[in-house]
């Protein structure tokens, strides 16, 4: 079992990288978060990994960060979840965020990370939810979850207002959607149901 491996970065491909640790070139499946955080090529790498072993392949999987780590080995628990589909899913955005996605049920949000479909995204909520809860990563899911929502906020305030809304009604009509759709919904969300909420439409 490879845990961890530190040497040159040789190559960077697609979703791969090859490190050389004493002359032995090891190649090693990231996702987009960790391909983009690797150093230049011949650089000093350093990875978490993980060793699958199949009967006709033995495969390294590698993370830069242990959020990123802990969330895989999660991933991989979940039925119908192998490697290959976590570290898809881990591409899609930063640990933290997906992490606070899946905590807070935010399924739009999953359904957009290529390769995830609505039942996929729906068992990943069901079953780590409250792993994700009890785990390391809720703290950093939850710092997350409200910086994004105050991103989220000071810019549904700014388009109300840039639309000719008084600021203190667009306070007012951006409350009410916090209450409505949640704090981190998609600003097209938010702008949409703000609409709704002033033209009074049920």
């Amino acid at each position: 079992m490879i845990a961890r491996l530190s040497g040159v970065l040789l190559e960077k491909h697609d979703d791969s990288a090859i490190v050389d640790v004493s002359g032995i070139g090891y190649l090693v499946h990231l996702s987009m978060q960790s391909m983009g955080k690797l150093p230049a090529e011949g650089g000093l790498a350093q990875l978490r990994c993980y060793t699958h072993v199949r009967e006709d392949a033995l495969q390294l999987f590698g993370f830069l960060t242990a959020e990123e780590e802990e969330l895989f080995h999660l991933l991989i628990g979940v039925s119908g979840v192998g490697p290959k589909l976590a570290i898809n899913i881990l591409s899609g955005m930063p640990a933290p965020e997906l992490a606070a996605a899946i905590l807070h049920g935010e399924l739009a949000r999953l359904t957009k990370i290529p390769g995830v479909g609505k039942k996929t995204a729906e068992r990943l909520m069901v079953e780590l939810k409250d792993r994700i809860a009890t785990s390391g990563l809720a703290a950093g899911a939850r710092s997350t979850q409200a910086s994004l929502a105050g991103a989220a906020d000071a810019a549904l305030l700014s388009a109300l207002v840039n639309l000719g809304y008084r600021p203190a009604a667009a306070e007012r009509t951006a409350e009410a959607v916090r209450r409505n759709l949640g704090a981190a919904a998609p600003l097209e969300d938010q702008l949409r149901e703000a609409l709704r909420v002033i033209a009074g439409a049920p």
